[in-house]
């Protein structure tokens, strides 16, 4: 047993399956069906997690009837040619010594009608949440229709070889919207009194164990939302779920945080606290006495779930994204080597965020994630041919391109003209509750030295500087700039903006660097709606500056929505006095201030500030590759210096770039 983490790794047996450890994969919509089926994509990525040395993988959600479809990858519903198909990824993760658990949902009123052509079902009709939509209240066949589809999944489930389920009962979900008084209205059997809240769960539960047998694990998955007096409260949670636990209907809890009232609680980014879920799982191990206990929400590292652990909290530790991040968490935390795990810096931005937007999940800090079935997981094979590598530029994807071509046997050189390795990166890492990404390039500098990678630093490169003699491959990495035009992608005519020489003017990327000094009211034009200019105002709101911003969107943070980060983030700044004003741009600066263009109406207005602090599209740093074609130097640009995007997609074109070499 690792002394570093001994609560961790010590077994676990449920319902008579043995759990190596107390670390658990737990469910999330991957959305990488295939005609609702799971597909290699899907096998790799949970075989990837066992092999990585998860105890329980949780795969992701089954709908159990037409109304419960959520996203256009969905796994079929009510259809047994799902089950030699699932057989495959189950083999997958038994195999590798994870035992398999599928988790089954319906999402009730809150239904997506693009994706299920069908009404939402709910106890008594209310909005959905998901979408602008209503429901229908069920009808007594209704209910029983739905408890006979969790029963007949749960059984598909069981001939394709899982060792057990898990009912999603949380955010407000269909069993959810049962229990809970302020969405159950009904006055029949199925509503009132606590007996008649819980009779869907119960019967799907004891229907389950009937249909199943007594070796099969019953899990029920829950979540808390404190702050909204609508939803249950601990209290009632736990009478609830000490209700089946002395009924034994179940067999562990998995307790999360947020729902569709307090969605930005869900899947918690930095901003808020870690070990959400610590709290409610507490509250539910002091009620029950046959279940255990698994604590889940924010739990991104194996220090926190050990600590977890330590307090009584739980039994077992659900680590989502962290495992998204690195698959092999459990085992190098196991082996007593935790600082060699890729910590997730909880930025939602291709998990959550691709998820979103209806696509297959990714990482943005681990473009393997979704990809272990085309790069055969996140391990990378010796090279026999190990060659001479040049990687230009310290930010995301040379670093990652380092790092990769190093792993693979190859002698790798990395020049960076800053100071400190990160680029623009280790910018964004300064803005507040963002040191996540701080310690992620701890963990690149770290990986680099172990690897032998000859790290130059305040070393600035020309293509002369490159003898072809001496290197087989020039990765140019060099990232993006700001142009200082103040050119507006919402006034397309206007190249530069009118004013700049009156000064007071500065890139966020300035101000982030310490390289500027904004004067106490700052004015901050963001075209990009994301953190590179969300997060400066912040930061500047928190030292003192009075801050205002304008944007062309509609509202502020709008690249932020797609990770559910947008609303915390605006109520932060708000709190901070940050102000905002919205579908402008600016027509000139004065040096005092400067005029606005409202798009809606075509009016002008002068608004004072001392400073104008700007965010809009970066250009590429790409001067540096014609002159290496011309020596003759084998090259390929990675990242932003190709075309500025967002630091997913450096990190992948790096690792892209050092499997390839």
């Amino acid at each position: 047993m690792p002394e570093k983490f001994p609560r961790l790794f010590s077994p676990l047996q449920i319902r008579g399956h043995t759990l190596r450890n107390r670390i658990v994969f737990g469910a999330h919509t991957a959305n990488m069906a295939v005609d609702g089926l799971p597909t290699e994509r899907h096998v790799a990525y949970y075989a990837e997690r066992a092999i990585g040395g998860a105890g329980m993988i949780v795969v992701e959600p089954m709908p159990v009837h037409a109304a419960a479809v959520l996203t256009q990858r969905n796994f079929r519903h009510c259809d047994d040619s799902v089950i030699p198909h699932f057989a495959r990824l189950v083999r997958a993760i038994k195999e590798n010594g994870a035992v398999a658990i599928q988790q089954l949902y319906h999402v009730g009123a809150h239904g997506d009608s693009d994706n299920s052509f069908h009404p939402h079902w709910s106890p008594s009709g209310l909005p959905s949440y998901h979408d602008s939509d209503g429901s229908h209240p069920m009808t007594e066949d209704e209910i029983w229709e739905t408890i006979d589809g969790f029963v007949q999944a749960a059984r598909r489930c069981r001939e394709a070889g899982f060792d057990g389920v898990e009912v999603w009962a949380a955010y407000l979900g269909m069993v959810d919207q049962f229990w809970t008084p302020w969405s159950n209205r009904r006055e029949d059997q199925w509503g009132g009194s606590l007996e008649n809240r819980t009779r869907m769960s119960r019967e799907i539960f004891s229907r389950i164990r009937e249909t199943c047998g007594p070796d099969f694990i019953i899990g029920l998955a829950v979540s808390d939302e404190p702050d909204v007096k609508a939803a249950l409260q601990r209290d009632e949670l736990a009478e609830i779920v000490k209700l089946h636990d002395e009924l034994g209907l179940m067999d562990y809890v998995t307790c999360g945080s947020g729902g569709y009232l307090d969605f930005y609680k869900l899947m918690p980014t930095f901003i808020y606290p870690e070990k959400l879920g610590a709290d409610l799982a507490a509250c539910l191990k002091k009620v029950v006495r046959n279940s255990a206990v698994i604590a889940e929400s924010h739990i991104r590292t194996p220090e926190n779930a050990e600590t977890v652990l330590g307090e009584g909290a739980c039994d077992l530790v659900s680590i989502v994204r962290g495992q998204i991040a690195d698959p092999h968490l459990a085992r190098k935390a196991g082996e007593g080597r935790p600082e060699d795990i890729r910590g997730c810096i909880s930025c939602n931005q291709m998990c959550w965020g691709r998820r979103s937007r209806d696509y297959w999940i990714s990482c943005l800090i681990n473009p393997s994630a979704g990809r272990e079935f085309e790069w055969k997981g996140d391990r990378v094979t010796k090279t026999s041919n190990p060659k001479r590598v040049f990687v230009i530029g310290g930010g995301p994807a040379g670093l990652e391109a380092a790092r990769v071509a190093a792993e693979r046997g190859h002698r790798v050189v990395l020049s960076e003209a800053g100071t400190r390795l990160g680029g623009n990166f280790l910018l964004a890492g300064l803005q507040p509750r963002r040191a996540q990404i701080l310690d992620l390039l701890a963990w690149y500098e770290r990986q680099l030295e172990k690897l032998g990678v000859d790290v130059r630093l305040n070393s600035y490169v020309e293509a002369d500087d490159i003898d072809p003699s001496k290197v087989d491959v020039v990765i140019v990495a060099t990232g993006s700039y700001s142009p200082e035009t103040g050119f507006q992608k919402a006034l397309p005519t206007i190249a530069a903006m009118p004013g700049l020489d009156k000064g007071g003017v500065f890139t966020v990327e300035a101000v982030m660097a310490r390289q500027a000094r904004p004067g106490k009211h700052v004015l901050l034009l963001d075209e990009g709606g994301g953190w590179r200019g969300c997060g400066t105002a912040w930061k500047l709101a928190e030292d003192g500056h009075q801050v205002t911003i304008v944007t062309p969107d509609p509202f502020v943070g709008k690249e932020l929505q797609r990770t559910a980060a947008d609303v915390p983030m605006r109520q932060a700044l708000k709190k901070l006095g940050v102000q905002w004003i919205t579908e402008v741009s600016i027509t000139e600066w004065y040096g005092n201030g400067a005029t606005l263009l409202d798009h809606n109406t075509g009016e002008r207005n002068f608004v004072e500030a001392d400073s104008l602090v700007t965010a809009t599209t970066n250009h590429p740093m790409d001067w540096l590759m014609p002159g290496l074609l011309e020596l003759g130097v084998p090259a390929r640009q990675i990242g932003d210096c190709a075309a500025p995007r967002q630091a997913p997609y450096a990190f992948y074109e790096g690792r892209k770039a050092g499997l390839e070499i």
